[in-house]
């Protein structure tokens, strides 16, 4: 490697004019061709030495400023090691510095057979020798098999046999024994794994799934964001507070730690589900540094390799050039539905394809080279693009090979651990196609709640089919004759206005100034026409709302009402969304912080279609389509996770499917120090 950074270090002296190995005078080859030794000696051992250290500082740094700081610190180190050169006659300006620095560690990182390359041959045989040296330094592991569960964040049941049918996951699809056919007509392997669907909870988002698999309790998560009028607090499953705060709520509830609670780790998720080792945890990352807060020891555990980090820091950098390639391809051929990909979004994309992706999966390899009983994981990629590009789009698929090639490299990794392995791979929900709500009417969700209230709203709202409508069905329900001059009514006396959020294609309507859940009978006292204004919009399917005489109940358009306990004899307006949407429903609400209106969007089986309240074009968090299908697969050396015609439904049902997996492999239940005839076994 030494031999390759001095070759590169000559060559880049002789291209570019500010970098230079010889004195003004000029210097024989042997004596320029020393100087690039040494020079290059030198930034590798300043690298090895303070970079560790400079890692440290960078934890503190914005994720997203991390990968442009990478370039500007091995510029700083170069100069260092040019300067440290005995003959003194070698110097590169600062801006020189920084290319010179990158190409080096570029081309030492292709050379080691890292660039870019997640599962060459080069790449495993260099981490098998890293396995093998942490082997060596650590105690035999036990002779029972550790469980990997990596969450391949958003991809659906159907996108998943549909990436298998293109060849787009060719690992999978050995897995399932879909693989190449022999000459007897067979497959040319037996299936390893099978796929088992799932169906989730009305809240179909990471927060309420996550959260249900590790640690068994997703009660009172009716949304990915919702209104909590006793704290009077808008509670978001990202973010960290509300995240510590909803696994504390979960734990108090069930009384357990979490599924990794024995020997497991952590990485990448929302929750820690009881893990001991944690690496980039939501749900702690508001504690003050320490022992017990390891959020970001994922960050210096990959990064303290400069080459890991020049490597991802390329990477990213071809991702955000690669999405404004995509947007703006779909931007000059108007394909709709799109929505803007501008601003920082092509760096978010970048984080979540590239660097997460790179930190997860290295984290999970060395917690198998430790032996670790339990691994967690969420590779959040291909959510993120899927969103904005679309479930089934060219982007999306791209991101999903990828992903195949992050599962392959694992499962080799487990040929090197010091215990075998087996590896499970599910999902926490799918994603639904199609255009937003405001796209489709010209007002979003928040702007026909308010003109149903008789409330002021944008001009451009008002001027849309459903915005005069709304006003006109509040005048009709106030007994107020048509207003010519297009005046709006405002409520005789001031209440607070509602808040109205948005998780998908899932809204939710909060009276503050209620302390408690309101009734159907209340809210059309206060707002006569909203009800009916939302009931009866064509881009909404069903209404979830609080009776005084039912419990609750049902509203659909043409004053469709059906009482909750009479659901299954009469769907009513939830038909259209399949099996298990009345259940969906009924246990929504049963939950505490139930807003006062559920909204739900249409639905269009024919193409699978939601309208979502957010800007997105691939989305999830109510009922309807892919969205509610995430995916199971498992080792057949497990039990099925359920009985044949029985259906695996909510992710309770998961944690408990996964829990019972982890106790027939003894998981939990064996130390990592194992007994001698264990060993010996």
């Amino acid at each position: 490697m030494w031999a390759v950074s001095t070759v590169t270090m000559l060559v880049l002296a002789g291209i570019l004019p500010d970098f230079q190995l010889q004195s003004a005078d000029g210097d024989s080859a042997t004596r320029i061709a020393v100087t690039a030794a040494l020079g290059a000696g030198a930034f590798g051992l300043l690298s090895a030495i303070f970079w560790p250290l400079l890692v440290r500082l960078l934890l503190l740094v914005p994720a997203l400023v991390l990968g442009l700081l990478v370039f500007f610190l091995n510029g700083s180190l170069l100069i260092i090691a040019l300067r440290l050169v005995p003959s003194g006659d070698s110097e590169a300006a600062p801006e020189t510095a920084v290319i010179v620095a990158a190409v080096m560690s570029a081309v030492a990182s292709a050379t080691g057979a890292a660039l870019a390359v997640r599962d060459d041959d080069a790449y495993r045989r260099r981490l098998y020798r890293l396995a093998d040296r942490r082997r060596g330094a650590l105690p035999p592991g036990p002779a029972s098999p550790g469980t990997v569960f990596l969450q391949l964040d958003g991809v659906g049941h159907d996108v998943l046999l549909d990436a298998v049918g293109k060849d787009l996951m060719p690992t999978v699809a050995r897995w399932l024994g879909d693989g190449d056919i022999d000459a007897t007509g067979e497959a040319a392997a037996r299936p390893t794994h099978r796929l088992t669907p799932w169906r989730t909870d009305w809240s179909s988002q990471t927060g309420a799934s996550q959260l249900g698999i590790l640690h068994g309790s997703n009660h009172d998560v009716p949304a990915f964001r919702w209104y909590e009028k006793a704290g009077r607090e808008v509670m978001v499953c990202n973010r960290p507070t509300s995240a510590a705060e909803l696994q504390r709520r979960a734990i108090d509830r069930t009384g357990d730690g979490g599924l990794l609670s024995a020997d497991g780790a952590s990485r990448g998720n929302l929750f820690s589900g009881g893990a001991d080792e944690q690496a980039l945890v939501l749900s702690i990352a508001t504690r003050r540094r320490g022992r017990e807060n390891r959020s970001r020891a994922g960050y210096f555990a990959y990064f303290s390799d400069p080459a890991n980090a020049v490597r991802t820091a390329l990477s990213f950098i071809a991702e955000v050039g690669r999405e404004i390639g995509q947007s703006t391809r779909a931007r000059v051929r108007k394909v709709r539905p799109r929505v803007s990909r501008g601003g920082l979004y092509p760096f978010v994309r970048a984080f979540a394809t590239v660097v997460e992706r790179d930190v997860v999966v290295a984290a999970v390899m060395g917690d198998m080279f430790a032996g670790r009983t339990a691994v967690y994981a969420d590779l959040v990629a291909y959510d993120e693009v899927a969103h904005h590009s679309g479930p089934s789009s060219r982007d999306a698929e791209k991101v999903l090979e990828r992903l195949d090639r992050a599962l392959a490299l694992i499962e080799k990794a487990a040929e090197h651990a010091p215990r075998p392995y087996r590896v499970v791979v599910l999902s926490d929900h799918g994603q639904s196609p199609g255009e937003t709500f405001r796209s489709r009417y010209g007002l979003g969700l928040g702007d026909l709640v308010r003109a149903g209230c008789g409330l002021p709203v944008p001009r451009s709202a008002q001027r849309t089919h459903s915005g005069a409508e709304a006003r006109a069905a509040v005048r009709a329900a106030l007994r107020r004759p048509v207003e010519e001059g297009g005046e709006q009514h405002r409520p005789s006396r001031r209440r607070s206005e509602p808040i109205v959020l948005a998780s998908g294609n899932l809204g939710l309507v909060s009276f503050p100034d209620v302390p408690h859940r309101m009734t159907r009978e209340e809210i059309d006292a206060r707002h006569p026409a909203l009800l009916t204004t939302l009931a009866n919009h064509p881009g909404i399917g069903f209404l979830l709302v609080r009776s005084e005489e039912h419990g609750g109940v049902v509203l659909g358009a043409y004053g469709a009402e059906i009482p909750l306990d009479r659901l299954d004899d009469d769907p009513g307006p939830l038909e259209a969304f399949g099996p298990g949407a009345a259940d969906a429903v009924r246990r929504t609400h049963s939950f505490p912080n139930t807003a006062d209106i559920m909204v739900n969007s249409m639905y269009d089986p024919a193409d699978g279609e939601v309208l979502a309240f957010e800007e997105q074009i691939g989305s999830h968090g109510g009922l309807g389509g892919a969205q509610g299908r995430p995916f199971l697969l498992s080792p057949l050396a497990f039990t099925a996770p359920v009985d044949d015609g029985e259906d695996l439904a909510g992710a309770e049902h998961v944690h408990r499917v996964l829990r019972r997996w982890l106790h027939e492999t003894n998981g939990p239940q064996v130390p990592l120090e194992a007994q001698p005839e264990e060993r010996a076994a």
